[in-house]
């Protein structure tokens, strides 16, 4: 038996993690530049820097290496650190929860990750459900588990804590998502960020806070 320098293993793991990075990278720039229908495999390999056949050996379709893309997004989104600590006041959790959620959403090439994902779901139904229920709907639910808890500390006034964070996630968007979102806008600044998520903080208690008898 010959014998395998470990050592070996861990150059070669590298390396082929290096090189599907490498892939993933030109893939994501042809996605974005060209949309799902306009890219080819072709095209993929020559933005990556590498061989067509190289590509098949890591990625056997351009579905796969899309959804591949889409898997990441929904990992890097779902490392998110929001802090819904029940204890936390209500006014300081939803500040900094949108300021966090809209610097989420408007980071370099986030953008383009959801235009992708928008353009292909009618094509690809389950990447656009997975992608909306990882990411999306599991931030509407923790938002509203922690509005729900203020509601039983007599906080906070709400009938629907699940309509509630979904329409403090849309207020906060406001002016800065959609603008950045189809290239009209630049990535907002973090001054501006703070202060549409303040308005909405605002809005959003004013019409759910309990009001004091």
């Amino acid at each position: 038996m010959v014998a395998v320098d470990p050592s070996t293993l861990h150059i070669v793991g590298d390396e082929d993690s290096s090189k599907r990075r490498q892939i993933l990278e030109g893939a994501r720039k042809v996605f974005m530049d060209l949309g799902f229908d306009g890219a080819s495999m072709g095209e993929i390999a020559r933005s990556a820097g590498v061989s067509k056949g190289t590509l098949y050996v890591y990625f056997a379709d351009k579905n796969r290496l899309f959804e591949t893309i889409v898997e990441e997004e929904v990992l890097e989104q779902g490392k998110a650190a929001f802090n819904f600590d029940p204890a936390r006041d209500v006014t300081t959790t939803l500040l900094d929860f949108g300021q966090a959620y809209i610097q989420l959403l408007c980071r370099p090439r986030g953008g383009s990750a959801l235009r992708t994902v928008m353009a292909i779901a009618e094509r690809m139904p389950e990447v656009g459900r997975r992608f909306y229920n990882n990411v999306i709907a599991l931030t509407i639910a923790r938002l509203a588990a922690y509005l729900e808890g203020r509601v039983g500390s007599n906080d906070l006034a709400i009938e629907d804590c699940e309509l509630a964070a979904a329409q403090f996630m849309q207020m906060c968007q406001a002016t800065l998502f959609l603008p950045f979102v189809f290239q009209s806008a630049p990535a907002p600044s973090a001054e501006r960020i703070a202060e549409v998520v303040e308005s909405a903080t605002r809005m959003f208690l004013a019409a759910y806070q309990k009001k004091l008898t």
